[in-house]
Order: structure tokens, then sequence, then C-alpha cells
């Protein structure tokens, strides 16, 4: 057997900037991995890097250099040794890839891509594979930081309206207890949390403590991604409930920062994790230690979202996620837009991921597209 990669960059720009403690958007550089079989079937697969290492030490032009480079070629001999008619199956590819060191949010892309081929072939739905339970899932939504407490109030008051069931603001040492009182006080009952994406350091933890006034379910990611101690000395000040993200990078992080005492809910993206089968591991851990998880957002076009709402419909996510509707950050997707529904979205039942782009919008969008053969 052989399969044709091609590597899809795209740009589109967002409905209106977002803005972190690390950095802008107003136009997402997108990665799309199309992994295409002997008989033209095709598997998609997102890479969720952002254009420069602020968030990550991955960025989107060197993940591009490591698809094409070497995480594709690595696969050479697997796919070279499956059957006729067979992807490469999903662990296999797994491990192929892990000799590599790094790149979760690369591999994730291209393992992705032949998960979503490989299941085609066998005709069953991502949902079905990772073992979802639900038909829908509970969705929230991601608040950049804006320029002034009126546009926050605004922006909030559009996703209270159309039914978003958790509002996320994102803070930053300068923009967080106004931020937060002014929501509090015009919507005292809607379920809200934060994110700092970093943005804050042990010295902080009085501060940090002066948030348990607004009720929230929990602090994501106050301090740097590799202190697991001081999220675990924060969170004898703070009441309100520390959740990590960056922090969690496979399994073993998982578990090393639940048993340390670090942090008692998980946010599971995919891209961070290295794909969907180390996140389903590490929501396996979850459900085992009694920790709850809920899904996190990077920005995905519809290729990304389908995913990620496959895994967020699995037992263990009891937490709005931030997997919004479409139209929350693209005017136009790369694929058909999905469509919040009385806060929720629908997970897809079609085989694989269950979307593909949409040739016309692809092409559109396309700013360059480089093609691997294995």
């Amino acid at each position: 057997m052989s399969i044709s990669f091609v590597i899809h960059s795209l740009e589109i720009p967002l409905v209106r900037p977002f803005r972190t403690s690390f950095g802008s958007q107003s136009v997402r550089d997108v990665v799309l991995v199309e992994a295409v079989s002997d008989n033209g079937v095709s598997g998609w697969g997102e890479c969720v890097t952002m254009a420069w290492p602020g968030y990550s030490a991955e960025y989107t032009r060197g993940a591009v250099n490591v698809m094409r480079d070497f995480l594709i070629p690595t696969l050479a001999p697997l796919v070279g040794e499956s059957a006729a008619d067979s992807t490469p199956a999903p662990d296999s590819v797994r491990a192929a890839l892990a000799v590599m060191q790094g790149n979760p949010m690369a591999k994730s892309a291209v393992e992705t891509a032949l998960l979503d081929l490989w299941l085609k072939e066998r005709n069953l739905s991502l949902g079905e594979f990772l073992g979802a339970v639900r038909d829908r899932v509970d969705c929230g939504v991601s608040v950049g930081i804006p320029s002034s407490i009126e546009d926050l109030i605004q922006e909030v008051g559009q996703y209270v309206e159309q039914g978003y069931r958790r509002i996320k603001l994102k803070v930053e040492p300068g923009w967080d207890l106004d931020a937060l009182r002014a929501v509090r006080n015009e919507w005292p009952g809607v379920p809200l949390q934060v994110d700092a994406n970093q943005a804050y350091r042990r010295s902080d933890a009085e501060h940090l403590a002066r948030f348990d006034e607004f009720d929230l379910l929990l602090i994501e990611q106050p301090l740097p991604e590799d202190d697991i101690l001081g999220h675990k000395l924060i969170s004898s000040v703070v009441s309100t409930p520390i959740c990590l993200d960056e922090s969690i990078l496979s399994v073993d992080s998982a578990e090393g920062a639940i048993e340390f005492g670090a942090t008692t809910i998980v946010n599971i993206k995919p891209g961070r994790v290295g794909g969907f089968l180390s996140a389903r591991d590490i929501h396996d851990l979850c459900v085992e230690k009694e920790i709850p998880v809920w899904c996190g957002g990077m920005l995905e076009t519809g290729v990304g979202r389908a995913a990620n709402i496959a895994l967020a419909a699995l037992p263990g996510f009891t937490l709005p996620g931030d997997t919004s509707a479409s139209s929350r950050y693209y005017k136009e997707d790369v694929t058909e837009p999905f469509v919040l529904d009385n806060g929720q979205l629908a997970v897809p039942t079609g085989p694989g991921i269950g979307i593909e782009p949409i040739a016309a919008n692809l092409a559109e969008m396309s700013t360059a597209t480089e093609r691997v053969d294995v």
C-alpha cells in the first residue's frame, strides 16, 4: 500500500481579534494534513500550532517542516508493511511517531489524518472508536482580552444570548478582578471560569485568592507549565479549583500532577498531548482517579472541531468544553459550519471524523500545498 500526504497551509480571518496573555491573533494560520489512500479516499487532521512560538515551542512553519521532513517519512516502513487495502493501525502509527522527540501538535495532525482514513475503511465514526456515550455535547465559549470592560460586556452578552452553557474569560495581571466583577455583576448565575495561560507567578497567590469571591468553576493554568509545585502551593491559598492545561502533555504528566496534588480538574487538548489516542488515555486515567475533564480548544476549523466534539462525548467529560460553534471564530469555515443548538453541538456520526473540507473553500483559503509520498 502507498499513501500520499498533502500538507495544506491556509489563512482564515477571525471574526474578531483574539487576544490572550501571550499574544493576539486576527488571522488564523491553519495547517491541514490530508492522507490519501490508493483508492482515493482522504483522511484529515488539523495542526493547532500558532504562527509564532508564544503559546508553545511548536509553531506553524516549524511544524510543517517537521511533518514533511521527519514525521511522514518515518511512517514509510509502516505503510509499506500494511496490507494492500488497509491503512496502518492507530497504535502502530502512534508508536512509529514516538521515536521522534516532542512536536505533539505536528504528531497529532499526522496521526489524526491516518486515524480518519483507517476509520473510514471500517465505516466507523471517531466517536464510536473512542467510546463516546453522548450524541450531543455541552458547549462553552472562550472570551479573549478586549480593549475595554464595555467591549467585554457586549461580547459576553452575545454569547449568553446565544445559549452557551459556560463562559471562560482570558485573564492576565492588570486584566482580571475588574473584568470578573463586571461580568459577575451582570450575570450572577452564569457558569464562569478563567484562563490565565501561565500569566501569573507563585508570588501572585494572594491576588489569585481574590478570584474566590466570583464563584468560579475553576482557574485554568495560572502558573508556567513546568511549575507543578507552584500549582500545588497556590491551591492551599486559593479555594477555587485549579485546572491544568499547558502542563498536561501526556498521560504520565497528568498522573504526576494529579498524584502530587497540583490539580483537581484537567483540560485535555489532543494537539497538546500528541493525538486522540493519548487524549483518550488521559481521559481514562482521570475517570479512574475521579478527576473531571473537559475538552479545550485551539481555534480549530471544522476539521479539528469535529474530532474534538467526538472526544468530548466520552463519559468523563463532565464540564462544558471550548467546542464552540464555527461562527465564534470564523465567518466562513473550511468545512460546513457547526451550529449551536440550545447550547450544544451534535457529535458527528459519519465515518472517521465525520466531516471534510469543502473543496472550493479549501482552494480559496489555501496559501500553499506540499505533497509527500510514502
